[in-house]
């Protein structure tokens, strides 16, 4: 039963539950910090075995996906849930750029042809997929997420078209199969499938997490949706890019918490055990609060897209931009009470704070959707 089809009551269920703990215990066996570390140091970035296994024994790939394309066709709060508890064990796959981004394009692009050709494959993990938005702004970063900002062009050719131009930091570039990119024609921001392109990783603070550099050079590309009809579709993707998102950045958060309160127990000075003292209780207090509201404003938005609310948009901006501060303080408070081991690059709490920085930015600053938030409430 997905959560459209209950009462709309904000309570998870115990089947909720029963996909939470399955998907904890999964991952505590395939995602521990020793692995995360190797995995790290590997060009592909993930195991293939574990996420064959995520997609054959457990579905998760294909949770979002609608059955008739060969998906599970569960509710977009289960996808949430698995999302927190990969945010908890910093898991090292490309699901955030396939299994959310890249589904939820096809999805929202309304192309039913290209949803039966691709989904199947993302759905069952045969196929990696990743949403190529971003370019190189004049300072050399990433720039806008929006499409009508978009200058790679797609050129008509025969039944396709060609791609030029050049796509940065992109979710897991060097592995994807299959890449949706937002180009542009002369009726204005298109979608379109690729299968080419020059790709090169990119060195980023955050190596959980695989991003690279597309280079397109006359590159042949399918049209998916309308021809030059992706603005919407495209924001209406990264608003569930960003509800899932705001769902990992709260786990993370919350497992940075619950490190900090375990070492605040057991660590003592002068005596007695730091959690003891009144500013480590009122940092741990600080970040409780931070770690409910943040688990709250994400499911808020998760339960919004499953229901079909009208305020998906301003509950997905509030959620990212949320959870985006509240993980990356959380991770830095962490370091804090954790104090000199805490600052040392080889403990996980860094593991933590670099995942939270590079979320912070990731499909939008929260001073992004601070605007995006403002302006869909009508200031």
């Amino acid at each position: 039963m997905t959560t459209a089809e209950r009462t709309g009551t904000f309570a998870f269920t115990p089947e909720h539950d029963d996909l939470r703990a399955m998907v904890r215990a999964f991952l505590a066996d395939r995602s521990p910090e020793a692995e995360v570390r190797r995995l790290m140091e590997t060009p592909a970035g993930y195991d293939p075995t574990v996420w064959s296994v995520m997609a054959q024994q457990l579905g998760l790939q294909g949770l979002f996906v609608p059955e008739r394309f060969g998906g599970v066709g569960a509710g977009f709060v289960e996808l949430q849930i698995v999302c927190e508890e990969m945010g908890r064990a910093l898991l090292c796959a490309p699901f955030l750029s396939s299994a959310v981004l890249a589904t939820a394009a096809l999805l929202t692009s309304d192309d039913a042809a290209a949803c039966e050709r691709y989904l199947p494959g993302m759905a069952d993990g045969s196929t990696i997929a990743t949403l190529a938005v971003t370019e190189a702004g004049r300072s050399g970063y990433a720039g806008s997420w929006v499409a009508d900002d978009v200058t790679v062009q797609a050129v008509p050719d025969g039944d396709g078209y060609r791609l030029t131009g050049e796509k940065v930091f992109v979710l897991d570039a060097v592995v994807a199969d299959l890449v949706l990119v937002v180009a542009r024609t002369e009726a204005g921001p298109g979608l379109f499938a690729a299968t080419g392109g020059e790709r090169a990783a990119m060195t980023t603070l955050d190596a959980t997490r695989q991003q690279g550099r597309i280079t397109f050079d006359g590159t042949e590309a399918a049209l998916v949706g309308i021809d030059g009809g992706a603005a919407a579709p495209l924001a209406a993707a990264l608003d569930i890019g960003a509800a899932a998102l705001a769902a990992e950045q709260a786990g993370g958060a919350r497992r940075v918490l619950e490190m900090a309160v375990e070492y605040a127990k057991v660590r003592e000075q002068f005596g007695r055990p730091i959690g003891s003292y009144q500013a480590i209780k009122h940092k741990c207090a600080d970040m409780l609060l931070e770690v409910e509201s943040s688990t709250s404003a994400a499911y808020a938005a998760g339960w919004a897209i499953d229901d079909g609310s009208d305020e998906i948009g301003v509950l997905a901006s509030l959620a990212k931009a949320y959870c985006s501060e509240a993980y990356h303080h959380c991770a830095a408070e962490n370091i804090q009470v954790h104090g000199g081991i805490g600052f040392t690059w080889e403990h996980p709490a860094h593991l933590y704070f670099k995942r939270a920085t590079s979320t912070e930015i990731l499909l939008g600053s929260p001073r992004h959707h601070r605007e995006l938030l403002a302006q869909r409430l009508g200031f």
